[in-house]
């Protein structure tokens, strides 16, 4: 694992939507889909590999929260997601029970 996964690693958090509403106040969220590893879409966007991560979007694996998700979260502000944060990004993957 490299260097700057491990710090990644260290960093991550299981944080409440209600912690992470003032982020996406501030279009600063980023929602991953479900088969995608955290760390590595964290790595991908901290070291810059616009590829990598063009291609997440591109098959909208990685997106801005929908009015429909945020409709959700905001009426449910104890859900719980892991997240990483790459300056000035908040990285949330939604935690599935």
């Amino acid at each position: 694992m490299s260097d700057l996964k491990t710090q990644l690693e260290k960093d991550l958090a299981t944080i409440s939507w209600q912690e992470i509403l003032p982020h996406a106040k501030r279009d600063a969220v980023v929602v991953i889909n479900q088969d995608l590893d955290i760390l590595d879409v964290a790595e991908a966007i901290a070291l810059d590999n616009s590829s990598q991560v063009n291609n997440w979007i591109l098959h909208e694996l990685i997106t801005k929260p929908s009015a429909q998700q945020l409709t959700k979260w905001n009426s449910e502000p104890e859900l719980v997601f892991t997240t990483a944060i790459v300056q000035p990004f908040v990285i949330i993957k939604p935690n599935l029970n």
